[in-house]
């Protein structure tokens, strides 16, 4: 259900590269959490780098929108970007794996080419 892969990179590299990424597959970053920044703004001591991308394909949300409103809830897809153990970490929940929690099977080819782009993206940010 989950992805993980480590890179060398800092996770500002990793950022800057992942939107890079996105741009380049046709996806766009709706927004970016910085949970260090936000959970320190709110009085909670947070030490390690935490990025949130929320990224989404216009055309392919509309897809399973178009189909079933209530997988909204999934939407968009997040890619995390953190420290640990002395590397950075892409990570993302796969959504074949949370699109079948739907019960929506026609829609199986669009989540795995959605998957696939993001795996794609995301070994791209981890290289380039």
């Amino acid at each position: 259900m989950l992805t993980k892969l480590p890179t060398e990179k800092s996770v500002s590299e990793v950022a800057d590269a992942l939107q890079a990424a996105v741009q380049a597959n046709h996806f766009g970053v709706m927004q970016v959490h910085n949970l260090k920044e936000s959970m320190t703004k709110k009085g909670v001591a947070f030490a390690r780098e935490c990025l949130i991308f929320e990224v989404c394909q216009p055309q392919q949300a509309k897809k399973v929108l178009d189909e079933n409103m209530s997988i909204s809830t999934a939407l968009p897809c997040r890619i995390s970007v953190y420290e640990e153990g002395g590397k950075t970490i892409l990570a993302t929940l796969k959504p074949s794996v949370l699109l079948a929690m739907f019960n929506v099977p026609q829609l199986k080819e669009v989540a795995q080419e959605v998957e696939t782009t993001i795996l794609k993206i995301m070994k791209e940010a981890a290289s380039a």
